[in-house]
């Protein structure tokens, strides 16, 4: 699947993993970013990593918890960085090329690595 492959938002893109082109995960797709107006077709414009991609989905106390635990930082994918989309969304280019790994970088400080993690 590319990402201008029809695509049900919720069931197959949400939540999954980013795999940068060196193979390194770089955190999950937290919500989406479409483009389109009325009588035209939507488009998936970009994908929105980070924990302020959590605003949407969570009640505002939710958020305000997350925000100050993780921060509300967004980091905005291009759909021409995507090169695929299965069980995880596969990047063309090293997420720090697109400041990735500074929201993983910043949580791995605060989660135990143990086990399965």
């Amino acid at each position: 699947m590319t990402p201008d492959s029809p695509i049900k938002l919720v069931s197959e893109l949400l939540d999954l993993p980013l795999i940068d082109s060196e193979g390194s995960f770089c955190g999950i797709v937290d919500d989406v970013e479409l483009s389109g107006g009325a009588g035209k077709a939507l488009q998936l414009k970009a994908l929105l990593v980070g924990p302020g991609g959590y605003r949407g989905r969570l009640p505002a106390w939710a958020f305000w918890l997350v925000g100050k635990l993780a921060g509300d930082r967004l980091t905005q994918v291009p759909t021409e960085k995507v090169r695929t989309i299965h069980s995880a969304v596969h990047l063309e280019c090293p997420g720090r090329d697109l400041g990735l790994h500074q929201s993983e970088a910043a949580a791995g400080r605060w989660i135990p690595r143990r086990g399965a993690m």
